[in-house]
């Protein structure tokens, strides 16, 4: 009965110990517009989607994959403009994450919209392009 017990205490933290460790999701605030966004990476956007509370917005062009849990796919240079702004949470306190290709186009929409009075805006630096690297799918 000790063997038993030492064995099944034994699996257990060794499962336990074999478990990935929670990301931390602390990002890095910059500075735009009279106020600020934050900047996150690809593995800490993956913990994210794993409980998704936000609008995820693709504004790559042109088009070239979407990110699985994808909302919206809004053009980067017309995110404020009307026909899309629209589209966008009414709420400017609502979390929006924006993902471009390499992250250029997703730090200039999240300074528009930072300029608009939003208040958590998220950007994925590296883009699809760093999801990519880091062994996570794209979808065509």
């Amino acid at each position: 009965m000790k063997r038993f017990l030492f064995l099944l205490l034994a699996t257990f933290f060794f499962l336990t110990a074999c478990q990935g460790q929670p990301v931390e999701i602390s990002g890095e605030k910059v500075s735009a517009g009279g106020g600020a966004y934050t900047n996150l990476n690809a593995q800490e956007l993956n913990a994210m989607l794993k409980n998704k509370d936000f609008v995820f917005v693709n504004v790559h062009i042109p088009f070239e994959g979407n990110i699985a849990n994808t909302d919206l796919s809004i053009p980067y240079d017309q995110i404020t403009g009307p026909a899309y702004l629209s589209q966008l949470p009414a709420d400017i306190n609502a979390k929006i994450v924006l993902y471009c290709r390499s992250g250029r186009m997703s730090e200039i929409a999240a300074e528009k919209l930072v300029s608009l009075g939003y208040t958590n805006i998220w950007n994925l630096t590296g883009g699809m392009v760093e999801w990519e690297q880091a062994g996570y799918p794209l979808e065509k």
